[in-house]
């Protein structure tokens, strides 16, 4: 990821109440002869907030990058009316506008003044954002800025996109993220490209209306073809039948019958011709593509007859002289589902490690078998074949595991690729597919949503919410955890606090223990009422500068207080 300055641009083109800043005019984009898009025009006026959507590959950077001027286009022109800033994901295309950055926006992003390659992914993402945002362009472009941030700075990524005062385009797989801060999405679907107006949510709704229109379309375009086929039929059958005569009729009573009825065949004929014309003028409609869907058949808690399935009592876990955990300790219940949360560093992937390992410190209940989804994807064998990989301890015969692939977009041969070039969203997609045909009870899931797009994530959100065995996962992304979890572990002050819930509901739990620690009983506002009536007799009175002072100080508090 980096920030870069869009260079070459004209001054901002006023269209009636508001400026356009970008034009795009027939850009066509091809990829070894394969079209990614093709865009008649696109615009992007001030206080456009579009969210870029589209699966793995489709090419959404790419786009973001013919905007930003990184890339060039197959064809068509691209006109800037302003500069820009734009957060790209790629190393190779490093340009840094500054070497050090605001010291307001370094505390703001928690980020360090100077870039340096020792930085983590969280520290790097955190100084590129607190760059871009110090620049104060009038259109950003952001390509998943939230890689490597845990929630503190997604939501405050999300407050800064929300106050932020231009335009920005932003490719990301953070549903909640694209619900809060957009207001047109862009959606790159099979090469055709096309724009929705308001969030992701309103986005799903309007593409699932055109699903049912395009059902409805097909359902009616598949009635009247078979009904005009079936008229065709019958005028034939019936024009048939009249050339016939009946078996006892004589032959001079046969050619009289013919010569009569010539007229009822020609009408017949003709009848049958002008359906066959309906027929051919009418508009075909292609059958609408239903995803495929698959039971996983994921194993549920067999075997597992303890209630509690994990616990850690009195858990220690220290780097040098950074403690992570001191005297941590929880419950993990048969069938819950919970959600490690915390800030970067602060002992997620830590605690899964330990509990893989078989620490001693945490209780594992006999009867547990762990399927584990790790970061790294350790447990992938990169010179073998995906459906080696995935075959290798699966208690599924070879053709669920094929139809399971080919429910994760790997169709056809495409099985016997080798994991080594794989990218980092179907990396993800086998491990995983790993892990569903295995006999584990409990899932482990460090991330798992890393590198996936909006769908996949969908998907993996529906089949977890389904699964009914026990799940400990790490995850940042906020809707995942919301959809997911029915309890909380979250990692503060060196301890673990646990909380029975989602996170939606977690966050409303802290706002209302906010409030009522804010809000004044009836008793303490009596006596700051009586300390303030205290205060200001004596203030009346007082001739020394020093008291006075002092009482006025405390005056403006208890104000506040009040307040």
């Amino acid at each position: 990821m980096c920030v870069f300055l869009c260079p070459f641009f004209v001054f901002p083109l006023q269209k009636g109440e508001v400026f356009l800043l970008l034009l795009l005019k027939n850009v066509v984009h091809d990829v070894q002869d394969h079209c990614l898009f093709n865009i008649e025009s696109l615009e992007i006026f001030e206080g456009d907030r579009i969210g870029l959507i589209g699966r793995n590959g489709v090419g959404k950077s790419t786009l973001l990058g013919i905007l930003a001027g990184t890339i060039q286009p197959s064809e068509g022109n691209i006109t800037r009316y302003c500069p820009c800033s734009y957060i790209a994901q790629l190393e190779d295309i490093m340009i840094w506008p500054d070497k050090v950055i605001e010291n307001s926006l370094a505390r703001q992003f928690a980020a360090k003044l100077e870039y340096s390659e020792t930085m983590s992914g969280g520290e790097k993402t955190r100084y590129r954002l607190a760059t871009a945002f110090g620049q104060e362009r009038q259109l950003l472009l952001a390509d998943e800025p939230t890689a490597n941030l845990d929630i503190s700075g997604a939501e405050l990524l999300q407050t800064k996109l929300q106050n932020y005062q231009g335009a920005f385009v932003l490719v990301s797989h953070d549903h909640w993220l694209l619900d809060a801060v957009c207001n047109i999405t862009w959606e790159i679907d099979e090469s055709h490209f096309r724009v929705y107006h308001g969030n992701y949510n309103d986005y799903l709704t309007q593409k699932e209306n055109e699903r049912k229109q395009e059902e409805r379309e097909y359902e009616n375009y598949s009635r009247e073809k078979k009904h005009l086929e079936q008229a065709i039929r019958d005028r034939q059958s019936h024009s048939a039948l009249a050339r016939k005569a009946p078996k006892r009729m004589g032959n001079s009573e046969a050619r009289l019958h013919k010569m009569g009825d010539q007229k009822a065949k020609a009408n017949l004929d003709k009848a049958a011709k002008a359906i066959q014309s309906r027929l051919t003028k009418l508009e075909e409609k292609a059958k609408p593509k239903v995803a495929p869907t698959i039971n996983f058949g994921l194993s549920t808690a067999e075997g597992l007859y303890s209630k509690i399935v994990m616990r850690g009592e009195k858990v220690n876990k220290s780097f040098g002289s950074r403690i992570l955990f001191r005297d941590a300790g929880f419950n993990i219940m048969k069938g819950q589902k919970v959600a490690l949360c915390g800030g970067n560093g602060c002992g997620k992937t830590t605690l899964l490690k330990m509990i893989m390992s078989g620490d001693e410190q945490i209780y594992v209940s006999p009867g547990v078998r762990i399927g584990y989804f790790a970061q790294d994807m350790k447990d992938l064998n990169p010179a073998q074949s995906i459906i080696t990989n995935v075959m290798a301890g699966s208690v599924q015969d070879e053709g669920f595991v094929r139809n399971l692939l080919a429910w994760l977009l790997f169709r056809g041969d495409d099985v016997y690729k080798k994991v080594g070039v794989l990218s980092g969203g179907e990396l993800v997609r086998v491990a995983l597919a790993k892990i569903m045909v295995s006999q584990a009870n409990i899932l482990l899931l460090d991330e798992p949503t890393n590198y996936l797009d909006l769908s996949s994530i969908e998907a993996l959100e529906d089949v977890l919410a389904d699964y009914d065995g026990t799940i400990l996962f790490a995850s940042h992304d906020r809707k995942f955890i919301n959809k997911i979890a029915t309890h909380l572990m979250v990692f503060v002050r060196e301890g673990i606090q646990t909380f029975t819930g989602n996170y939606e509901q977690y966050l409303q739990d802290g706002q209302a223990r906010k409030d009522k620690k804010s809000k004044l009983t009836e008793e303490e506002r009596l006596l700051l009422e009586y300390r303030l009536t205290d205060i200001l007799s004596r203030l009346s009175v007082t001739k020394d500068n020093d008291v006075f002072a002092r009482l006025d100080e405390e005056y403006r508090a208890l104000c506040m207080k009040l307040k």
